[in-house]
């Protein structure tokens, strides 16, 4: 049997460490070097940029570390496999070998496409086959669509890999598929190897989103160490596909059971983690920690994909503008009331006249404050509408209002007018009727079928023992000295993740918190639908809350249009506490 493979991240969006995959690559020994460069809002950012320079919808970011890396990787038979092709992989893979022309290098660089659907949206309607919509189930609206992308999996790197590429660019790809090639290309699995498919794809899930499973964005940040220079993380995918998730010796952070917990519960919806190549059940997982910096992840398992492959699609929603107005000491209520009246007399249009108005006044001011800050809360107002000329007129409004309204008048940053924004559509598109073509530049073409093979498997959840819930005496206080928690973007949807760090604590969180109960913390979600998942093996609860985020990021009018903070402002929340759980907080 193949001795694990070490496959290190050098990446978690476009945009992170640009010295991350040096650090990786010097760090220590690693057989794999991958990074995640892509999200949805990324691909709207990458049709923009296409759009204004044809050919260049990709990383560029990838193409400067590359440059940093490459003599050594290919020295030290080190793999690169990235998504950060985005919409032009093509363009992307050729980018890279001038670089090693630059540096008189010649490795082997293959890319991986087939994912855009934009230009085959119309031939599959012709053929009577629609995309349909990931929530509703009904054909996409026929809306003018800029990129559509379908997700595709890990085989097309396999084949890249096997026929001898040292550097793999793909397009959309999911975020695990970059972790999931090499490991299956290592160890020769089979593409109906379900569990350890399962094994892989989690532990990409784990590391794609880079020191986020080293201790980034962890809730209990301060037992971590080193977080002002947290260590990339890597996977030890072993043959059976357990992983080790471990970092470099001497880098920031840490790797804790806690951790990995947080991470598992990044953007997910139900236990069984949907993929093009595998359904890993979550409800499987165990996790221990088998030294300093290290986690076992084992147990996971896999059963069969669904037939069908998900695709991101952005098309314009029109232009908005964003006002956002101090409203600072007493009276604040009444003050955001009179803006509000005083706006929409001098504006030139009414609030009918936009496709739609967002009101909301935010609370961040205290009393008897200490200092000015301390004493402002906010009204913010958002108008969208296709006709770019109305939104940027209601600047007029703001004008009028600033010697003639509320005492104290001044704009807080965050307010523009006019600015376009794109709506985020998932949908849902035959597998079989996408397939991946696998290109080394100069050399073979071919084409990997993207549909799985047919199996019976299905896969129990792990119900691990656990105890009575504690009882006894309780004490009001925050959720957060008991749970962490992660939360983060589905498209118009958020997940919420929490976790617990005992089994006693996680039979009281389970009973405690009901939908009905999460409505009351969130009254934001109160009218929206919840749908709840109980992960009782890694103590932890999932709620994917449907439509919090409207039609996506980028048309978002939350102040947090990504979620990312939604689960510490559950962890804020007040709730009654056994005191047998609070420990040191009694």
């Amino acid at each position: 049997m193949n001795a694990p493979i070490k496959i290190a991240n050098c990446s978690g969006f476009y945009g992170d460490r640009l010295s991350a995959a040096k650090e990786m690559v010097e760090g220590g020994p690693i057989d794999a070097l991958t990074g995640d460069w892509l999200a949805e809002l990324t691909m709207l950012i990458l049709a923009r940029t296409q759009a204004k320079r044809p050919g260049s919808g990709y990383a560029r970011t990838f193409v400067k570390q590359m440059e940093q890396v490459m003599g050594t990787c290919l020295d030290e038979g080190i793999k690169v496999v990235s998504n950060a092709g985005g919409l032009d992989a093509d363009h992307c893979a050729e980018a890279v070998a001038e670089v090693a022309e630059n540096l008189g290098l010649n490795p082997t660089i293959a890319y991986v496409n087939g994912d855009n659907l934009l230009p085959r949206i119309e031939e599959l309607r012709a053929a009577g086959i629609e995309i349909m919509d990931h929530e509703t189930g009904e054909p996409v609206a026929p809306l003018d669509y800029i990129s559509a992308n379908a997700y595709l999996g890990c085989w097309g790197i396999v084949d890249a890999l096997n026929s001898g590429a040292d550097i793999v660019v793909t397009g959309r790809t999911t975020d695990a598929a970059i972790v999931c090639g090499p490991a299956a290309w290592h160890h020769g699995w089979a593409r109906d190897d379900w569990d350890q498919l399962a094994g892989a794809v989690t532990a990409g899930h784990i590391i794609e989103c880079g020191t986020q499973a080293t201790g980034g964005n962890y809730s209990f940040f301060t037992e971590i160490p080193g977080l002002e220079r947290a260590g990339f993380p890597i996977a030890e995918v072993a043959a059976d596909g357990s992983s080790v998730i471990t970092k470099h010796a001497g880098t920031g952070g840490a790797v804790t059971v806690g951790t990995v917990t947080s991470q598992l519960l990044y953007e997910i919806g139900p236990p069984g983690y949907l993929g093009p190549d595998v359904t890993s059940r979550f409800d499987t997982v165990e996790l221990s920690q088998q030294g300093p910096d290290r986690v076992l992840v084992s147990n996971v398992k896999g059963e069969k994909p669904p037939e069908t492959l998900k695709v991101s699609m952005n098309s314009w929603g029109g232009f908005r503008s964003d006002l956002n107005i101090a409203l600072t000491g007493l009276d604040v209520e009444a003050k955001a009331e009179l803006l509000q009246a005083a706006f929409w007399e001098s504006a030139p249009h009414g609030p009918d006249d936009f496709d739609s108005v967002t009101s909301t006044v935010v609370r961040t001011d205290h009393g008897d404050p200490a200092s000015n800050e301390a004493a402002t809360a906010s009204w913010r107002l958002t108008v969208k509408d296709a006709d770019e000329h109305k939104t940027k007129a209601i600047s007029v409004g703001v004008n009028d209002m600033a010697l003639a309204t509320i005492p104290g008048f001044y704009g807080l940053s965050g307010s523009s007018f006019g600015k376009p924004f794109g709506v985020h559509t998932s949908g849902l598109v035959p597998a079989d009727l996408v397939p991946q073509h696998v290109v080394i530049l100069g050399g073979a073409r071919t084409i990997v079928e993207s549909a799985a093979p047919d199996s019976a498997v299905v896969v129990e959840p792990m119900i691990p023992a656990l105890p009575s819930a504690p009882s006894g005496d309780t004490r009001r206080g925050p959720l957060g000295l008991v749970a962490g928690s992660r939360s983060g973007d589905k498209g118009g949807n958020a997940n919420l993740g929490l976790f617990v760090r005992s089994a006693e604590a996680y039979v009281w969180l389970d009973e405690m918190l009901t939908i009905d109960k999460l409505r009351e913390l969130l009254p934001e979600a109160a009218e929206l639908a919840i749908e709840r998942f109980p992960l009782p093996n890694i103590w932890s609860i999932n709620f994917l809350i449907h439509g919090i985020l409207q039609e996506g990021v980028a048309a978002s009018t939350r102040q947090d249009g990504q979620a990312k903070s939604l689960g510490e402002w559950v962890r804020a929340r007040h709730v009654d506490i056994p005191t047998a759980l609070l420990g040191g907080h009694a």
